[in-house]
């Protein structure tokens, strides 16, 4: 018996992923306030009354995708606030990161830069609650540094949106550059180490 429930929970799950890789597929070209949940299950191969077995709406399917590509994006947000090194070579680390995973995972970032101002008002709350989590992570990781001594507690966290926002911003330039040529890519390289290295050259002067 609970080798057949198993069975029936793998399955369970395995479906779940392919409604959520058919919809991030399908999100390519549409945003997701325009996506029907029919598209979605037809891409699957499986009925429409299928969909409500893992998603009680799109929109909840929209959440599941959040945390799916956020959860993705974490362990870069991880590496480049404990990455070592004096400012510049953490800046040309950071860089680096960002192109790598926009490489590796453009569905999500594009995903992420479409609904998070888009129409869909369930996931733009729940990215805004992703990104204010990462940026408590990067502001815990600030307040070890000694830099932050004398900062306050609100300046660090605007700070730490900061840092946030500009990974944002280059994912989303490495994702326009991906299929153009290289010299797009080396252009948004050095513009999103210039604008690292303007936050880096602010904070350093911010007590002053």
């Amino acid at each position: 018996m609970s080798h057949t429930l198993g069975l029936r929970q793998a399955q369970k799950q395995k479906t779940r992923q392919a409604l959520l890789e058919a919809a991030l597929e399908l999100l390519e070209g549409q945003s997701l306030s325009s996506l029907g949940l029919r598209e979605v299950t037809r891409a699957v191969g499986v009925a429409p009354t299928a969909f409500y077995r893992h998603f009680r709406s799109t929109e909840d399917l929209g959440v599941a995708l959040v945390e799916e590509a956020l959860g993705s994006l974490h362990p870069m947000v991880s590496t480049i606030v404990s990455t070592a090194g004096d400012s510049e070579e953490r800046i040309t680390r950071a860089v680096e990161l960002i192109a790598r995973h926009v490489d590796a995972y453009p569905s999500h970032v594009r995903f992420i830069a479409r609904e998070q101002h888009g129409g869909v008002r369930p996931v733009r709350e729940a990215i805004r609650n992703e990104l204010a989590r990462f940026t408590e992570e990067v502001k815990a990781a600030l307040v070890t540094d000694p830099m932050a001594e004398g900062w306050s507690d609100d300046d660090l966290l605007m700070l730490a949106g900061l840092y946030v926002d500009q990974m944002l911003i280059a994912a989303s330039l490495f994702l326009e550059a991906l299929e153009g040529p290289e010299e797009e890519r080396q252009r948004v390289t050095r513009l999103a180490a210039r604008r690292l290295r303007l936050i880096s050259i602010g904070r350093a002067h911010w007590l002053d």
